[in-house]
Protein backbone atom coordinates (compact mmCIF):
# COMPACT_ATOMS: atom_id res chain seq x y z
CA UNK A 1 0.00 0.00 0.00
CA UNK A 2 1.22 3.23 -0.73
CA UNK A 3 1.55 5.38 2.88
CA UNK A 4 1.82 8.47 0.53
CA UNK A 5 -2.53 8.06 0.17
CA UNK A 6 -3.04 5.46 3.09
CA UNK A 7 -6.02 7.55 4.57
CA UNK A 8 -7.45 7.79 1.65
CA UNK A 9 -6.64 3.93 0.29
CA UNK A 10 -7.86 2.56 3.35
CA UNK A 11 -11.32 4.05 3.22
CA UNK A 12 -11.59 2.86 -0.53
CA UNK A 13 -9.81 -0.61 -0.27
CA UNK A 14 -12.87 -1.21 1.86
CA UNK A 15 -15.00 -0.51 -0.48
CA UNK A 16 -14.13 -1.79 -3.55
CA UNK A 17 -12.72 -5.34 -1.81
CA UNK A 18 -16.37 -5.53 -1.20
CA UNK A 19 -17.03 -5.74 -5.49
CA UNK A 20 -15.58 -7.57 -8.10
CA UNK A 21 -12.69 -4.79 -8.42
CA UNK A 22 -9.94 -5.42 -5.91
CA UNK A 23 -8.78 -1.83 -4.48
CA UNK A 24 -5.62 -0.72 -4.46
CA UNK A 25 -3.62 2.66 -3.60
CA UNK A 26 -4.74 5.53 -5.73
CA UNK A 27 -8.01 5.52 -5.08
CA UNK A 28 -9.83 8.54 -3.99
CA UNK A 29 -11.21 9.01 -0.44
CA UNK A 30 -14.91 8.63 0.57
CA UNK A 31 -17.16 11.08 -1.34
CA UNK A 32 -18.41 13.87 0.11
CA UNK A 33 -21.04 15.09 1.49
CA UNK A 34 -24.51 15.98 -1.13
CA UNK A 35 -23.79 19.14 0.71
CA UNK A 36 -20.03 19.77 -0.22
CA UNK A 37 -19.52 21.62 -3.35
CA UNK A 38 -16.32 20.88 -4.85
CA UNK A 39 -13.94 23.59 -6.16
CA UNK A 40 -14.09 24.72 -9.61
CA UNK A 41 -10.72 23.53 -11.56
CA UNK A 42 -10.14 20.19 -9.02
CA UNK A 43 -10.19 16.41 -10.84
CA UNK A 44 -12.34 14.09 -9.54
CA UNK A 45 -15.79 14.46 -7.68
CA UNK A 46 -14.37 11.92 -4.63
CA UNK A 47 -13.63 13.77 -1.53
CA UNK A 48 -10.29 15.55 -1.59
CA UNK A 49 -9.73 16.27 1.82
CA UNK A 50 -6.32 13.61 1.97
CA UNK A 51 -5.60 13.54 -2.04
CA UNK A 52 -6.89 16.91 -3.26
CA UNK A 53 -3.60 18.42 -4.32
CA UNK A 54 -2.07 14.62 -4.96
CA UNK A 55 -4.52 13.41 -7.51
CA UNK A 56 -4.24 17.15 -9.09
CA UNK A 57 -0.53 16.84 -9.73
CA UNK A 58 -0.41 13.52 -11.00
CA UNK A 59 -3.67 14.17 -13.25
CA UNK A 60 -1.53 17.57 -15.03
CA UNK A 61 1.49 15.26 -15.02
CA UNK A 62 -0.42 13.02 -16.99
CA UNK A 63 -1.89 14.99 -19.02
CA UNK A 64 1.46 17.27 -20.01
CA UNK A 65 3.31 13.90 -20.98
CA UNK A 66 0.61 12.94 -23.20
CA UNK A 67 0.22 16.93 -24.87
CA UNK A 68 -2.66 17.45 -23.50
CA UNK A 69 -2.87 21.46 -22.40
CA UNK A 70 -4.69 21.49 -19.05
CA UNK A 71 -7.01 24.00 -18.67
CA UNK A 72 -5.82 27.48 -16.50
CA UNK A 73 -8.59 26.89 -14.32
CA UNK A 74 -7.16 23.35 -13.07
CA UNK A 75 -3.78 24.86 -13.12
CA UNK A 76 -4.45 27.35 -11.04
CA UNK A 77 -6.30 25.52 -8.72
CA UNK A 78 -3.09 23.47 -8.18
CA UNK A 79 -1.18 26.81 -7.72
CA UNK A 80 -3.56 27.92 -5.05
CA UNK A 81 -3.22 25.46 -2.89
CA UNK A 82 0.02 26.60 -1.89
CA UNK A 83 0.86 27.97 1.60
CA UNK A 84 2.40 31.29 2.25
CA UNK A 85 5.23 29.40 3.72
CA UNK A 86 5.51 27.70 0.29
CA UNK A 87 4.19 24.44 1.46
CA UNK A 88 0.79 22.29 0.24
CA UNK A 89 -1.55 20.73 2.46
CA UNK A 90 -2.84 17.53 1.47
CA UNK A 91 -6.21 19.82 0.94
CA UNK A 92 -7.51 23.01 1.76
CA UNK A 93 -9.79 25.69 1.45
CA UNK A 94 -7.94 28.29 -0.61
CA UNK A 95 -10.66 31.05 0.40
CA UNK A 96 -8.66 31.37 4.19
CA UNK A 97 -5.07 31.40 4.85
CA UNK A 98 -2.88 28.50 6.25
CA UNK A 99 -2.50 29.34 9.80
CA UNK A 100 -0.01 26.87 12.04
CA UNK A 101 -2.40 24.03 12.67
CA UNK A 102 -2.49 23.63 8.55
CA UNK A 103 -1.01 20.25 8.28
CA UNK A 104 1.80 20.16 5.79
CA UNK A 105 2.34 17.70 3.79
CA UNK A 106 5.49 16.86 1.56
CA UNK A 107 4.41 14.14 -0.28
CA UNK A 108 1.74 16.65 -1.38
CA UNK A 109 4.35 19.44 -2.51
CA UNK A 110 6.85 17.58 -3.85
CA UNK A 111 4.13 16.53 -6.70
CA UNK A 112 2.92 19.69 -6.90
CA UNK A 113 6.24 20.85 -7.58
CA UNK A 114 6.82 18.47 -9.96
CA UNK A 115 3.50 18.95 -11.79
CA UNK A 116 4.26 22.84 -12.36
CA UNK A 117 7.52 22.06 -13.13
CA UNK A 118 6.73 20.40 -16.08
CA UNK A 119 4.49 22.92 -17.38
CA UNK A 120 6.59 25.06 -16.90
CA UNK A 121 4.03 27.61 -15.02
CA UNK A 122 3.81 29.58 -11.58
CA UNK A 123 7.88 29.12 -11.52
CA UNK A 124 7.12 31.31 -8.15
CA UNK A 125 5.05 28.61 -6.98
CA UNK A 126 7.53 26.19 -7.39
CA UNK A 127 10.75 27.80 -6.24
CA UNK A 128 8.74 28.85 -2.92
CA UNK A 129 7.83 24.86 -2.30
CA UNK A 130 11.30 24.33 -3.40
CA UNK A 131 12.67 26.03 -0.58
CA UNK A 132 10.04 25.22 2.07
CA UNK A 133 10.88 21.49 0.90
CA UNK A 134 14.54 22.00 1.95
CA UNK A 135 13.69 24.03 5.11
CA UNK A 136 12.43 20.48 6.29
CA UNK A 137 14.76 18.36 5.92
CA UNK A 138 15.65 16.04 8.58
CA UNK A 139 18.80 15.69 10.23
CA UNK A 140 19.20 12.03 8.38
CA UNK A 141 18.56 14.12 5.19
CA UNK A 142 16.01 12.76 4.42
CA UNK A 143 11.77 13.47 4.57
CA UNK A 144 9.10 12.37 6.21
CA UNK A 145 5.40 12.48 5.26
CA UNK A 146 4.99 15.75 7.57
CA UNK A 147 7.57 18.50 8.46
CA UNK A 148 9.10 16.60 11.70
CA UNK A 149 8.03 13.00 11.57
CA UNK A 150 10.69 10.39 10.80
CA UNK A 151 12.18 9.81 7.31
CA UNK A 152 10.81 7.54 5.19
CA UNK A 153 11.47 6.10 2.01
CA UNK A 154 8.52 7.07 -0.04
CA UNK A 155 8.89 10.52 1.09
CA UNK A 156 12.49 11.24 0.94
CA UNK A 157 12.26 9.50 -3.04
CA UNK A 158 9.73 11.87 -4.12
CA UNK A 159 10.79 14.73 -2.54
CA UNK A 160 14.42 14.06 -4.40
CA UNK A 161 12.44 13.78 -7.50
CA UNK A 162 10.81 17.30 -6.97
CA UNK A 163 13.94 18.93 -6.21
CA UNK A 164 16.06 17.12 -9.33
CA UNK A 165 13.15 18.57 -11.51
CA UNK A 166 13.00 21.82 -10.30
CA UNK A 167 17.17 22.49 -11.23
CA UNK A 168 18.73 21.55 -7.33
CA UNK A 169 21.56 19.94 -7.18
CA UNK A 170 21.22 16.91 -5.00
CA UNK A 171 24.59 16.58 -3.51
CA UNK A 172 24.61 20.37 -1.86
CA UNK A 173 21.69 19.90 0.04
CA UNK A 174 23.11 18.57 3.38
CA UNK A 175 22.11 18.80 6.57
CA UNK A 176 24.51 20.77 9.28
CA UNK A 177 26.13 16.86 9.70
CA UNK A 178 26.57 16.64 5.84
CA UNK A 179 23.83 14.29 5.13
CA UNK A 180 22.89 14.32 1.76
CA UNK A 181 18.80 13.36 0.42
CA UNK A 182 21.07 10.18 -1.35
CA UNK A 183 22.65 9.05 1.64
CA UNK A 184 19.04 9.21 3.81
CA UNK A 185 17.02 7.25 0.93
CA UNK A 186 20.00 4.56 0.79
CA UNK A 187 19.90 3.71 4.45
CA UNK A 188 15.90 2.27 3.78
CA UNK A 189 17.76 -0.27 0.80
CA UNK A 190 17.87 -3.50 2.19
CA UNK A 191 21.54 -5.94 1.12
CA UNK A 192 21.88 -8.35 -1.38
CA UNK A 193 21.86 -11.58 -0.22
CA UNK A 194 19.43 -11.75 2.12
CA UNK A 195 15.06 -12.46 2.06
CA UNK A 196 14.11 -9.04 0.13
CA UNK A 197 17.65 -8.35 -0.83
CA UNK A 198 17.86 -5.01 -3.35
CA UNK A 199 14.09 -4.39 -1.94
CA UNK A 200 13.70 -0.60 0.05
CA UNK A 201 11.66 -0.87 3.13
CA UNK A 202 9.63 1.89 4.13
CA UNK A 203 10.84 2.79 7.44
CA UNK A 204 12.54 0.22 9.99
CA UNK A 205 10.51 -1.80 12.04
CA UNK A 206 11.14 -1.05 16.20
CA UNK A 207 13.80 -3.57 16.10
CA UNK A 208 15.29 -1.50 13.88
CA UNK A 209 15.19 -4.20 10.76
CA UNK A 210 14.49 -3.66 7.38
CA UNK A 211 11.27 -5.34 5.03
CA UNK A 212 11.24 -5.28 1.19
CA UNK A 213 8.32 -3.18 0.77
CA UNK A 214 6.93 -2.87 -2.92
CA UNK A 215 5.59 0.74 -2.59
CA UNK A 216 8.87 1.79 -1.51
CA UNK A 217 11.16 -0.11 -3.72
CA UNK A 218 8.62 1.36 -6.69
CA UNK A 219 9.61 4.78 -4.99
CA UNK A 220 13.14 4.42 -3.83
CA UNK A 221 14.27 3.42 -7.59
CA UNK A 222 13.10 6.69 -9.08
CA UNK A 223 14.06 8.91 -6.11
CA UNK A 224 17.91 7.41 -6.27
CA UNK A 225 18.38 8.07 -9.65
CA UNK A 226 17.34 11.50 -9.07
CA UNK A 227 14.01 10.79 -10.92
CA UNK A 228 10.68 12.36 -11.21
CA UNK A 229 6.85 10.56 -11.37
CA UNK A 230 6.59 10.94 -14.58
CA UNK A 231 9.96 9.21 -15.45
CA UNK A 232 10.01 7.49 -18.82
CA UNK A 233 12.44 4.35 -20.55
CA UNK A 234 15.83 5.46 -19.90
CA UNK A 235 16.08 4.33 -24.00
CA UNK A 236 18.73 1.68 -21.93
CA UNK A 237 18.51 -2.55 -21.69
CA UNK A 238 20.10 -3.56 -18.48
CA UNK A 239 20.12 -7.03 -17.18
CA UNK A 240 18.96 -6.83 -13.43
CA UNK A 241 21.92 -7.71 -10.87
CA UNK A 242 21.75 -6.89 -7.16
CA UNK A 243 25.56 -5.28 -6.28
CA UNK A 244 26.35 -6.39 -2.63
CA UNK A 245 28.90 -3.66 -0.57
CA UNK A 246 28.62 -1.45 2.11
CA UNK A 247 30.08 1.91 -0.31
CA UNK A 248 27.27 1.76 -3.17
CA UNK A 249 26.38 4.70 -5.07
CA UNK A 250 22.78 5.89 -5.28
CA UNK A 251 22.70 4.48 -8.95
CA UNK A 252 23.85 0.86 -7.69
CA UNK A 253 21.29 1.15 -5.10
CA UNK A 254 18.41 2.09 -7.27
CA UNK A 255 19.73 -0.74 -9.85
CA UNK A 256 19.25 -3.27 -6.84
CA UNK A 257 15.89 -2.18 -6.00
CA UNK A 258 14.99 -2.65 -9.56
CA UNK A 259 16.63 -6.16 -9.11
CA UNK A 260 13.84 -6.57 -6.65
CA UNK A 261 10.86 -5.43 -8.59
CA UNK A 262 11.86 -7.35 -11.64
CA UNK A 263 12.66 -10.80 -9.39
CA UNK A 264 8.49 -10.11 -8.07
CA UNK A 265 7.18 -9.33 -11.63
CA UNK A 266 8.89 -12.60 -12.51
CA UNK A 267 6.89 -14.90 -10.48
CA UNK A 268 3.21 -12.88 -11.27
CA UNK A 269 3.06 -9.95 -13.43
CA UNK A 270 1.82 -7.71 -10.50
CA UNK A 271 2.62 -6.76 -6.51
CA UNK A 272 0.01 -7.21 -4.10
CA UNK A 273 -1.65 -5.18 -1.69
CA UNK A 274 -0.42 -5.90 2.09
CA UNK A 275 -3.63 -7.88 3.98
CA UNK A 276 -5.52 -5.53 5.88
CA UNK A 277 -5.65 -5.16 9.30
CA UNK A 278 -6.97 -7.91 10.98
CA UNK A 279 -7.68 -9.97 7.74
CA UNK A 280 -4.42 -11.81 7.45
CA UNK A 281 -5.85 -14.94 6.61
CA UNK A 282 -7.50 -13.96 3.42
CA UNK A 283 -5.78 -14.42 0.28
CA UNK A 284 -3.66 -11.32 -1.46
CA UNK A 285 -5.14 -8.63 -3.57
CA UNK A 286 -3.12 -7.07 -6.67
CA UNK A 287 -2.52 -3.97 -6.23
CA UNK A 288 -2.98 -1.96 -9.41
CA UNK A 289 -1.49 1.24 -8.09
CA UNK A 290 1.97 -0.09 -7.02
CA UNK A 291 2.18 -2.39 -10.13
CA UNK A 292 1.89 0.51 -12.54
CA UNK A 293 4.83 2.09 -9.77
CA UNK A 294 6.65 -0.64 -10.50
CA UNK A 295 6.51 -0.15 -14.09
CA UNK A 296 8.21 3.42 -14.52
CA UNK A 297 10.58 2.31 -11.92
CA UNK A 298 11.78 -0.66 -14.02
CA UNK A 299 11.52 1.52 -16.93
CA UNK A 300 13.08 4.88 -15.80
CA UNK A 301 16.10 2.00 -14.87
CA UNK A 302 16.67 0.48 -17.72
CA UNK A 303 14.40 -2.56 -17.89
CA UNK A 304 11.76 -2.01 -19.74
CA UNK A 305 11.51 -5.37 -20.46
CA UNK A 306 11.09 -6.91 -17.25
CA UNK A 307 8.03 -4.84 -17.08
CA UNK A 308 5.83 -6.15 -19.62
CA UNK A 309 3.94 -8.80 -18.79
CA UNK A 310 2.92 -5.90 -15.70
CA UNK A 311 1.78 -3.50 -18.31
CA UNK A 312 -0.34 -6.86 -20.57
CA UNK A 313 -1.84 -7.37 -16.94
CA UNK A 314 -2.64 -3.67 -15.97
CA UNK A 315 -4.05 -3.58 -19.83
CA UNK A 316 -6.32 -6.25 -19.24
CA UNK A 317 -7.28 -6.12 -15.21
CA UNK A 318 -7.41 -2.31 -13.91
CA UNK A 319 -10.10 -1.27 -16.28
CA UNK A 320 -12.46 -1.03 -13.83
CA UNK A 321 -10.00 -0.17 -10.55
CA UNK A 322 -9.11 2.88 -12.89
CA UNK A 323 -12.75 3.95 -13.59
CA UNK A 324 -13.70 3.74 -9.90
CA UNK A 325 -9.97 4.91 -8.95
CA UNK A 326 -10.98 8.99 -10.61
CA UNK A 327 -8.16 10.89 -11.66
CA UNK A 328 -4.96 9.72 -9.59
CA UNK A 329 -5.33 6.12 -10.81
CA UNK A 330 -6.18 6.78 -13.98
CA UNK A 331 -3.15 9.13 -14.22
CA UNK A 332 -0.75 6.22 -12.98
CA UNK A 333 -1.64 4.27 -16.00
CA UNK A 334 -0.96 6.82 -18.34
CA UNK A 335 2.56 7.22 -16.79
CA UNK A 336 3.62 3.69 -16.78
CA UNK A 337 2.12 3.39 -20.48
CA UNK A 338 4.38 6.84 -21.07
CA UNK A 339 7.17 4.93 -19.61
CA UNK A 340 6.98 1.93 -21.75
CA UNK A 341 6.21 3.27 -24.85
CA UNK A 342 2.50 1.99 -24.64
CA UNK A 343 -0.31 3.65 -26.22
CA UNK A 344 -2.56 5.00 -23.45
CA UNK A 345 -5.49 6.15 -26.05
CA UNK A 346 -5.78 2.14 -26.29
CA UNK A 347 -4.66 0.53 -23.56
CA UNK A 348 -6.60 -2.19 -23.17
CA UNK A 349 -9.45 -0.91 -25.35
CA UNK A 350 -9.83 2.09 -23.13
CA UNK A 351 -8.44 5.49 -24.11
CA UNK A 352 -7.49 6.38 -20.72
CA UNK A 353 -6.37 10.38 -21.88
CA UNK A 354 -10.16 11.26 -22.58
CA UNK A 355 -11.03 8.79 -19.52
CA UNK A 356 -8.79 11.38 -17.41
CA UNK A 357 -9.59 14.78 -19.32
CA UNK A 358 -13.32 13.93 -18.79
CA UNK A 359 -12.46 14.21 -14.87
CA UNK A 360 -11.87 17.91 -14.52
CA UNK A 361 -12.11 20.92 -16.60
CA UNK A 362 -11.98 20.74 -19.90
CA UNK A 363 -8.42 20.98 -21.28
CA UNK A 364 -7.31 23.90 -23.51
CA UNK A 365 -6.28 21.78 -26.24
CA UNK A 366 -5.08 17.99 -26.97
CA UNK A 367 -3.05 15.75 -29.51
CA UNK A 368 -4.00 12.50 -31.16
CA UNK A 369 -2.47 9.67 -30.80
CA UNK A 370 -0.58 9.28 -28.11
CA UNK A 371 3.02 10.91 -28.85
CA UNK A 372 5.98 8.28 -29.52
CA UNK A 373 8.58 10.08 -27.27
CA UNK A 374 9.00 8.51 -23.60
CA UNK A 375 11.51 10.26 -21.74
CA UNK A 376 10.95 13.05 -19.28
CA UNK A 377 11.61 16.59 -20.50
CA UNK A 378 14.20 18.05 -19.26
CA UNK A 379 14.51 21.11 -17.32
CA UNK A 380 14.22 24.28 -19.08
CA UNK A 381 16.94 27.25 -18.54
CA UNK A 382 15.26 29.43 -16.05
CA UNK A 383 17.25 32.28 -17.11
CA UNK A 384 15.14 33.20 -19.72
CA UNK A 385 11.55 32.22 -17.96
CA UNK A 386 8.90 33.51 -19.44
CA UNK A 387 5.82 32.46 -17.15
CA UNK A 388 4.03 30.88 -20.36
CA UNK A 389 3.44 27.47 -20.62
CA UNK A 390 6.86 27.00 -21.58
CA UNK A 391 9.90 26.24 -24.49
CA UNK A 392 9.85 22.72 -24.55
CA UNK A 393 6.21 22.39 -24.62
CA UNK A 394 6.02 24.47 -28.13
CA UNK A 395 8.79 22.59 -29.29
CA UNK A 396 6.72 19.12 -28.35
CA UNK A 397 3.65 21.18 -29.61
CA UNK A 398 5.49 22.01 -33.08
CA UNK A 399 7.25 17.84 -33.41
CA UNK A 400 3.79 16.55 -32.63
CA UNK A 401 2.42 18.55 -35.75
CA UNK A 402 5.36 18.42 -37.99
CA UNK A 403 4.67 14.64 -37.99
CA UNK A 404 1.05 15.10 -38.88
CA UNK A 405 -0.81 15.01 -35.62
CA UNK A 406 -3.51 17.26 -35.53
CA UNK A 407 -4.51 19.14 -32.54
CA UNK A 408 -8.15 18.89 -31.78
CA UNK A 409 -9.29 22.16 -29.61
CA UNK A 410 -11.70 20.96 -27.22
CA UNK A 411 -13.36 24.25 -26.19
CA UNK A 412 -17.06 22.57 -27.17
CA UNK A 413 -16.66 20.04 -24.55
CA UNK A 414 -18.74 20.49 -21.50
CA UNK A 415 -16.90 20.02 -17.85
CA UNK A 416 -17.42 16.30 -17.00
CA UNK A 417 -16.00 14.36 -14.12
CA UNK A 418 -16.92 11.12 -13.21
Amino acid sequence: MSVRRSAAALATTAVLCATAAPAAVAAPSPSPSPTTALPPGLYGTSDPQFDGVWRQSLALLAQKIEYVTPSTKAVDWLAGQQCADGAFPSYRDATENCTPKTVRDTNASAAAVQALVELDVHRETVDSGVRWLKSVQNEDGGWGYNPGSPSDANSTAIVIGALSRAGQKLGDITTLGGKTPYAALQTFAIPCGGEGGGAFAYQPDKKGELAANGDATAAGVLGAMGKGLAAGDSNAVKAPVCRKGADLGPEETAQNGAYYLAGVLAEQPYLNLPPMPGAEDTAPQPDFGNTADAVVALAASGHKDKAAGAVKWLAKKSKNWAKQGGPAATAQLVLAAHATGTDARDFGGVDLVAQLNATGPAPAATAAPSPTFTGQQPVKDRSSDDGGMGVWWLVGVGLAFGAGIGFLLSSRRKNQQL
